[in-house]
This record gives structure tokens, sequence and C-alpha cells, in this order.
């Protein structure tokens, strides 16, 4: 009997162990600004692969339906941190919402145009003459006058039209329209998959227009209440971001499991490793580290097409704490 009751107490005291640890787990809640896609893919290889769990936390990940949506679920509370595209964040900050930058993957989102090689744009100066989707809210198009006036050409000799976002790929491939805006890293390689064609491809960056694309934001509200949680979030993720780079394939492969309806393996993996191209190595600072001149260019663009209230100072729209241990 005292052998058994020994046995009884080790057990319980080893399942005790295990539930102080899964209760030990904090549960943060990420909303992505879209629906699924192989930006996202190092997100659930990290969460896969226990790096969350590791720094002792249990992530949920949701898909979206816009970046001001997930902005506004991060002021209610609804969600921890948000996945954005930073200019979104920064325009909304300016307007006085609650919110800050807490890093940056994407310094330059990779945007282009791509136009039918029989008609193309390769350069700056060949998009004179030719008609260009644009839609409400697509920033390769939105800024396209500060395009311009960077590389010397004349906006006013682009034929733009106006489409819903919806529509432009079909206007496309129906060649009613000669140009549209793709995002390298998701859109194109899906292109490329659908139509078996390789396009012409004008890379936005490449040519000067440099809008901050992928990033953490959080309520300062969250930044003031739960320093802590938001760091070892940051930590977990640059980790999967680090083995997102060497295992793309298995990157894809947890993508997938989450993704209903998802398209195939090789596009998914493109998209990873296309993504993970576009993103800062974090070799000299931690990944997702945040410059004064990311944001002050930013502003810049958003003068150029908003009206900014006030000059709020750069301090305001971001923190670097979150990424230093």
């Amino acid at each position: 009997m005292p052998r058994l009751f020994k046995l009884l107490v080790a057990a319980s005291i080893v399942v005790s162990s295990f539930s102080t640890a899964a209760r030990a787990l904090d549960t943060i809640h990420v909303r992505f600004s879209w629906k699924l896609k192989g930006e996202y893919g190092f997100f659930y290889l990290g969460k896969e692969k226990g790096l969350y769990q590791k720094n002792g936390i249990d992530v949920i990940l949701g898909e979206g339906a816009g970046a001001q949506a997930a902005l506004g679920g991060l002021v209610r509370d609804n969600e921890d941190v948000v996945i954005v595209p930073a200019i979104f964040a920064i325009s909304a900050i300016e307007k006085g919402m609650p919110v800050k930058l807490a890093a940056i993957y994407q310094e330059r989102a990779p945007m282009a145009f791509i136009s039918w090689p029989d008609k193309q744009a390769a350069t700056p100066a060949q998009l004179e003459g030719m008609s260009l989707a644009v839609s409400v809210g697509d920033p390769a198009t939105t800024y396209l006058d500060v395009f311009c006036a960077l590389n010397k050409i004349s906006c006013d000799k682009i034929n733009k039209v106006q489409l819903d976002p919806q529509l432009k790929f079909a206007q496309f491939m129906q060649r009613r329209v000669d140009l549209i805006s793709v995002y390298t890293n998701v859109d194109l390689p899906l292109v490329e998959e659908r139509t078996g064609k390789k396009f012409a491809v004008l890379d936005l960056p490449k040519f000067g227009l440099g809008v901050p694309g992928l990033a953490v934001v959080a309520s300062s509200k969250g930044i003031a209440e739960k320093p802590d949680l938001l760091r070892r979030f940051l930590a977990a993720t640059a980790e999967a971001i680090e083995l997102t780079r060497s295992e793309p394939a298995m990157a894809a492969a947890a993508l997938k499991k989450a993704w209903s309806a998802a398209p195939s393996d090789e596009l998914i993996k493109a998209q990873i490793v296309a993504t993970s191209e576009t993103m800062t190595s974090g070799q000299a600072k931690p990944v997702g580290w945040i410059k004064d001149k990311t944001i002050s260019d930013a502003l810049g663009l958003l003068s150029a097409t908003e009206h900014l209230e006030s000059a709020k100072p750069l301090a305001d729209f971001y923190t670097n704490e979150l990424l230093t241990k």
C-alpha cells in the first residue's frame, strides 16, 4: 500500500504539473487584415513547431476583412494584435486612433505593375500612353502621382481606368486594360499559375516607391498593460520568420492545414518564398525593427493624398521597446 500510495502521489504531481503548464500559457488573439495567403505562412509554422508555446503563448490566428476592420477590432479589444500593411496603421494613427506599430517586417511593400509581354511597361517611361486599372484603397495606384514625380514622367499621359478590385484581373485578361497592380509575393505567383504565362513586371520599390508593408500593430492600452506578452509574441514570431526562410515547404504544409480550399502546394510555397525575400533579415537589429525614416517617408506619402491634421512626433506612431529583451 505505501508503494501504491507513493505511485499515486507521483502520478498526481505529474498531472498537476502538466495542468499548471497548460494554464500558464497566455492567450493572444491575432487578426490578419485579409484572407489566408502565403504571406502569413510563418505564423502557422511557428504555431505548429511550438515556438509560441515555448514563449508561454497560445496564439489564436484569424482571417480578416480589411485593414480598417482589423484596426477597429484592435481598438475595441477584440484582438491583441493585428497584422496589416503599415501604411494603413500610420494613416489611422495620424487621425487619432490609439494604436502603435510594434514591428514592420516589410520596409517596402513588394508592389508592381504587370503588363503583357507584347505590350510591356518594364520602365516608368513606358507607362505613358498605356491604360492602368486603378482602385480605391490600392496603395500602388493611390500613390501614382508620387511615383510619376519620382521618375519624371507625366501621369496625365497614363489612362487611369477606375475599376472594382474584384474586376481588374478579368479586365486585364480580356486586355481591356494594359496594366494592373499586384503584390509580387502573393498576387504574381497566383496570376502566373492561373494563366501559365509570364508577364512583364515593373517593380515599384525599385523605382523609388517605398510604401511600408506587413506590420504588427498593438493598441496603446495593450502596450501599457501587456508589454511582456507582446514582447514574447514578437520574439516567437521572429523565430518563426527565420525558420520559414530555411523551411518554406514546411511552412506551406503548416499553413495548408488551416486553409480550407487551399491552392496548390507549389503556389503556397512560391508565395512564402517570395514573402521571405521581401522581409528584413534582423542581422543588425531585431526582426521588425522600425526606423524613423520609414515612418517619416510614409507620412510624406500620406501628405500627397490626404490632409494631415497635425505634425505628430514620430514616437507617436511606433515603438521598438517590445523588440528588445
